[in-house]
């Protein structure tokens, strides 16, 4: 084999190997991360008032570990309304999340001060680098008519 199809082997295979490696997610030892909730949705035509309708809906936050080795630390989960001032801190102490373990807060239809613009900032660390949890909102109003379901997704930001 000559010298430079040697080479174009070897660099093919650096090349192959850092792409299955930018996949993979890295370890962290914490973020914060930013999840988008309701407490109703808006749909339908403006009525007479210029307003559209509004349909409440409960919010089932799940946060997962998704490291099968090693627990996680919810340190807050902070929910806050559309207009960004703080409603409720959901945690009164720090909460450690098993290896493959959830933890869970439930808002409930009725509790409508998050308003279309909610949102929660939740925060976790872990004694030594892990990957980073899953956090999901499944918001729903289910009702013998009709369901309404859907789901958003937290995303890591930088905090200042």
């Amino acid at each position: 084999m000559s010298i430079f199809l040697r080479h174009c082997t070897l660099l093919f295979g650096l090349l192959a190997a850092s792409a299955f490696a930018a996949d993979e997610p890295g370890l962290l030892s914490g973020q914060t991360l930013y999840l988008p909730v309701y407490s109703h949705v808006y749909h339908g035509d403006p009525a007479k008032d210029g307003k559209p309708a509004q349909t409440l809906v409960s919010t089932h936050v799940s946060i997962r570990n998704t490291d099968p080795q090693s627990s996680i630390r919810l340190v807050s989960a902070r929910y806050y309304d559309t207009t960004g001032k703080l409603v409720r801190a959901y945690l009164n102490s720090p909460v450690m999340i098993p290896p493959l373990g959830t933890h869970e807060i439930f808002v409930p239809r009725t509790d409508t001060a998050g308003g279309s613009g909610a949102n929660f900032l939740l925060v976790w660390n872990a004694d030594a680098a892990a990957n980073p949890p899953i956090v999901e909102a499944l918001h729903a109003d289910i009702r013998e008519a009709r369901t309404l379901m859907f789901i958003t997704t937290g995303q890591p930001i930088k905090t200042r």
